[in-house]
């Protein structure tokens, strides 16, 4: 049986149109958040703090809604609830050539945020649904690769399309790449043993929306986040500051290399020997990252702190998930894990604001700087914390003796 159960395959034709799917949703993210503050300075001439209040807007969407959609799943089905979102995604992303005021983008940001929250826990979702259990971890491991691809693939292709043509050129390319992923979805079948009624579970708590026990470890997430958003929404700018506009796909393709090559390492690393062996590198990796992202002064160094930032990066995000469903009973893990990704979001929402007015005030290079400072905060915390369960430990274990 279970020979049986270990030649059950993975990448099934559900399994790879999900992935495809996913890495679509993904791809149009990224690429828009790397392009869409070149488009609001240079095409609607507003200021970058209204550039960051782009992404802002769209996560603050996402993270309100994020914490009702597993619900939401279990009430009207995974299948059925993840082609709708995909239409709506979908019209959204066309309408960006279409919408001009800022105003009017803000409020498309901010639909489209709900439809992408939907979206990426539905696919999510079924993946899990249909790969085989005893290959669970392996297959879902594959499947996350569609988001670490569309890291490298969106900013890529959107600031290629920008450099070459134009925004419109952009927007339309982006939409028919978006009809492409949202149609393979419909080849996904349904599994019965997964549709069934839940009209026993529409009574709703608090305790549906968030796991106290992981909230520490989750805000420490939402720390190295806020930091993050200086990459993720300002990098663009930043780059075409220093003239170094057109290495901005070198630099995602050198940061999302080093965080994929490394994040085996550091897992291992993880399970054998401790979570501070990971974090503490990491750690110091993404503040040295952030700092010598403030300080370059050529290619080289622009290359060389997009691989610190993405091997400290890396690091940090899955071994702080993984504390923060450690931290609870296996039956709420995936309550801890709604509770770390609403807080990691908070943090990527309110950095892409605050870190924008510093920029604006202060400049780009103390923005980073500031990132890179917050992030030593950080660690020192995590050592006071790791010292005192440390000593907490000893003292009980002598107790014992």
């Amino acid at each position: 049986m279970t020979s049986l159960e270990k030649k059950q395959p993975i990448w099934t034709k559900t399994f790879i149109s999900l992935f495809c799917t996913n890495l679509s949703v993904f791809t149009v993210f990224y690429g828009l958040v790397t392009t869409l503050p070149l488009y609001v300075i240079e095409s609607l001439n507003r200021t970058d703090k209204d550039a960051g209040l782009l992404m802002t807007i769209f996560l603050l969407s996402a993270i309100l809604m994020r914490p009702f959609t597993g619900k939401i799943l279990d009430l009207y089905g995974k299948r059925k609830m993840l082609w709708i979102s995909l239409f709506f995604y979908v019209v959204c992303t066309i309408l960006y050539a279409l919408v001009n005021p800022f105003s009017g983008l803000l409020i498309l940001r901010f639909i489209q945020g709900i439809w992408f929250s939907i979206a990426t826990t539905a696919s999510g979702s079924l993946a899990a649904d249909n790969v085989p259990m005893s290959r669970r971890g392996a297959g879902l491991g594959y499947f996350t690769m569609s988001t670490n691809l569309a890291v490298v693939l969106g900013p890529i292709l959107s600031l290629t399309i920008v450099q070459t043509l134009s925004f419109n050129a952009l927007f339309i390319f982006m939409s028919v790449f978006m009809v492409i992923g949202a149609s393979l979805s419909l080849t996904i079948r349904a599994d019965k043993k997964f549709e069934k009624s839940t009209a026993s579970k529409r009574s709703f708590s608090i305790h549906d929306l968030f796991e106290k026990k992981s909230v520490p470890v989750a805000l420490l997430a939402s720390l190295v986040s806020f930091s993050y958003a200086s990459v993720l929404s300002f990098l663009s700018i930043y780059a075409q500051q220093k003239h170094l506009l057109h290495l901005a796909t070198v630099f995602y393709l050198v940061y999302a290399s080093a965080m994929l090559l490394t994040r085996p390492y550091t897992g291992r690393w993880f399970d054998e020997k401790g979570p501070k062996y990971v974090l503490i590198p990491g750690f110091i990796s993404f503040c040295g990252g952030l700092l010598l992202l403030a300080f370059i002064n050529s290619s080289f160094l622009f290359l060389l702190s997009g691989i610190f930032i993405g091997f400290g990066y890396g690091a940090l995000v899955p071994s702080l998930q993984t504390l923060s469903v450690q931290a609870t009973t296996p039956e709420r893990s995936g309550y801890a894990t709604a509770t770390f990704f609403t807080l990691f979001d908070i943090g990527i929402a309110a950095g892409s604001y605050a870190l924008g007015i510093i920029a604006v005030h202060f400049g780009y290079q103390n923005m980073y700087v500031l990132s890179g400072i917050l992030i030593f905060i950080v660690l020192a915390f995590y050592l006071m914390i790791d010292r005192k369960k440390s000593v907490a430990k000893n003292s009980f274990a002598a107790k014992d003796i």
